[in-house]
């Protein structure tokens, strides 16, 4: 019950709207001089957003912070936060920098300044990504890779095996528990590790009580609190599930419903919990998701059985359906979903997101060509040749069966062969066993079939010989051809048959071919791994979207639209640091300078002197002086005029000594 009211939770708690929030507006307003210090500070979003317990910091003009007192949510709506100042904040300008954690679960940060009186000559000026300790990051984005690969095990082996049903299961074991514990694994580290993700601090504070609690209140925090619970239940089916020689239905249906709740762990803290049409958006990610663990999944499954067990050709077809479904519903989810995070052709190449997407996209096309290649190696070692009978030539036009688009992988041909018997009966099954050579699936002489016929037909393959059929219907790391007529005596399931059948070694050109086909599934694994990097990188990626949705927001509400840029520099003997430069707003037509220079502590440093131009190579305009002047710990300029949108060169150069001087280069986006 527990664990139904954490999936509904997951399920509807996504509202109408945007992808990560954005500050629609702020009171005092971004730059804005007030004749009276303010009793609080209040800021609006474009969508809920969740504090934390230090969601603001604010800073006077001598860089000291400001007692302040708790957030809180302004008028119970979720999309408003206040915080109260004491009652005399003295003259000057003050900066606020804010840290919120939005709908989709992704924490966004930013900063404002507003002046009390009059304008201060100096100001708390807070470095770009201040708020984010890029360790924690990385980390939490190693979890969540790691939580990513261990789901398309798990999910991937576990359909192979319901599925394909390969005879022999055990190689798959290993997968199976890999892709568990590497879940499970995950799931741990991202609970812990959340609470200073979301603060933006150290590693160290993952096991912070305060951080734990308001982890086990947020929805990313149930998630991943349900995700534990659904592994725990997927370990007990897979445990009783193995003790059977097939699985049963209804553990099928309990493990595709295990299935779909572990995708919706995903799809209820992630974009598709917010933006515009929540129920279908988290529909399609759970079809996404799912069709991707059984396709990039199911690949290692048959690459381990390729190299360590048999595997019957009805179990590689088996595979080449299912591969072929799953490409059909990852191009109908994926095509959703990016039109749905993108919204405008433009964001394609203009956004980060979109850059991604299509380096996605360009990985899923080389995925598909390795897959074409290994149908192509399959279908030159399945050809079945001239045979001197009707039986095996019949059997050679029913084993042409098309494979689906996007299949992969099915095995070379290996010669089996089906040794003749005077019997009818005995007639009956060489018959069936040539055809399962040629087709790769097995037949069953009906009752009361005609025993002359069947004489006939042994008599034509060679009476005490034997019949090999090029493309046979199992591939093994002896050479080996296994019947299909009963169950695998290893599995423990049926009985061995009376006699063995006679076995040969690999041709030179079936043996090619087989190490050519495992060479092109691996190619197709490793490949796999890189989507799913990059999927992972695209969840916690502004959707081109909600960086529109934004950007509207911010003009509709008169806030700045400005460009920051970080200009590095090393002047040598240790004199090195970074420039920090921002341009108001960061368009056609007049625009404000401020530029402040750090040192290699990150502390502010005074320097002689920082010049600043741009030059436009395109249309050969510059350089133009931004004419900078030192207003007592930052420069700035009030009428830089930059006539033409495009990439231009700011080159800045910075003194550091009376003699010492160095100068540096870095594109900035000039736009309408």
């Amino acid at each position: 019950m527990l664990l139904g009211s954490v999936l509904v939770l997951l399920l509807l708690g996504g509202g109408p709207a945007s992808a990560h929030a954005a500050l629609r507006g702020t009171d005092p307003a971004d730059g804005s001089v007030v004749k009276t210090s303010p009793r609080a500070i209040t800021l609006t979003f474009t969508e809920s957003v969740g504090l934390l317990d230090d969601s603001f910091r604010v800073l006077d003009p001598d860089n000291q912070r400001v007692r302040t007192g708790k957030a809180g949510h302004a008028e119970g709506r979720a999309d408003t936060v206040s915080v109260a100042l004491p009652e005399k904040l003295g003259t000057g300008t003050f900066t606020v920098a804010w840290r919120v954690v939005s709908e989709d679960s992704h924490p966004v940060s930013g900063a404002f300044t507003f002046s009390v009186g009059e304008p201060s000559a100096t100001r708390a000026v807070l470095p770009s990504g201040a708020d984010d300790n890029p360790v924690t990051d990385g980390l939490y984005n190693i979890g969540r890779d790691l939580a990513y690969i261990g789901a398309a095990l798990l999910i991937g082996a576990a359909a192979f095996v319901a599925l394909c049903r390969p005879p022999d299961r055990r190689p798959l074991r290993a997968l199976l528990l890999g892709g568990g514990w590497a879940l499970a694994g995950s799931t741990v580290f991202l609970f812990f590790l959340r609470g200073p993700y979301e603060a933006g601090t150290g590693p160290a504070g993952m096991f912070d009580p305060s951080g734990l609690t308001r982890t086990l209140s947020s929805r990313p925090g149930l998630a991943l609190l349900a995700r534990l619970v659904l592994l725990a239940a997927a370990a007990v089916l897979l445990l009783r599930q193995s003790r059977r020689e097939t699985p049963s239905r209804a553990g099928l249906a309990t493990g595709a419903v295990l299935a779909v709740g572990l995708a919706l762990t995903w799809a209820g803290a992630e974009h598709a919990s917010a933006g515009i049409q929540v129920p279908a958006a988290m529909t399609s990610s759970v079809l996404h998701l799912l069709a991707m663990a059984v396709w990039m999944g199911g690949l290692p499954a048959l690459l381990l059985l390729l190299h360590r067990a048999s595997v019957p050709s009805t179990v590689v077809i088996r595979f080449s359906r299912l591969a072929g479904a799953s490409v059909a519903v990852l191009v109908l989810t994926g095509v959703y979903q990016s039109w749905r995070g993108l919204g405008s052709w433009s964001a394609l190449t203009d956004t980060t997101y979109g850059r991604l997407l299509l380096a996605k996209l360009a990985a899923v096309a080389v995925l598909l060509a390795a897959g074409a290649l290994s149908r192509r190696t399959v279908r030159r070692g399945t050809a079945v040749p001239t045979a001197t009978t009707a039986s095996v030539a019949e059997a050679g036009e029913e084993s042409r069966v098309p494979e689906p688009a996007g299949a992969v992988a099915v095995a070379a041909g290996v010669s089996g062969a089906a040794a003749s018997s005077a019997s009818a009966a005995s007639a009956v099954s060489a018959r069936a066993s040539v055809s399962a050579g040629a087709s790769g699936a097995s037949e069953t002489s009906a009752p009361g079939a005609d025993p002359a016929s069947a004489s006939a037909s042994a008599s034509a393959s060679g009476e005490g010989g034997s019949a090999a059929s090029e493309g046979g219907s199992a591939l093994a790391e002896d050479g080996s051809s296994p019947g299909e007529g009963g169950p695998d005596p290893a599995e423990g399931g049926g009985s061995a048959p009376a006699a063995s059948t006679p076995r040969r070694p690999l041709a030179p050109a079936e043996d090619t071919r087989r190490r050519a086909l495992r060479r092109s599934v691996l190619f197709e694994v490793a490949v796999s791994v890189v989507v799913l990097l990059l999927t992972t990188i695209l969840t916690g990626t502004l959707p081109g979207r909600a960086a529109a949705e934004a950007a509207a927001a911010e003009q509709t509400a008169g806030l700045p639209v400005a460009s920051v840029t970080i200009i590095p520099f090393d002047a040598g003997l240790g004199m090195r640091g970074k420039v920090q430069v921002t341009l108001d707003p960061g368009r056609v037509g007049d625009n404000n300078v401020q530029a402040v220079v750090y040192g290699p502590d990150g502390g502010f440093v005074s320097i002689p002197e920082l010049r600043l131009s741009f030059t436009l190579p395109r249309q050969d305009i510059g350089p133009l002086d931004a004419k900078l002047t030192d207003r007592g710990g930052y420069w700035a300029s009030d009428g830089l005029n930059l006539p033409i949108p495009g990439t231009w060169e700011m080159k800045a150069t910075v003194r550091v000594t009376d003699t010492d001087q160095v100068s540096e280069t870095k594109p900035v986006e000039i736009v309408r």
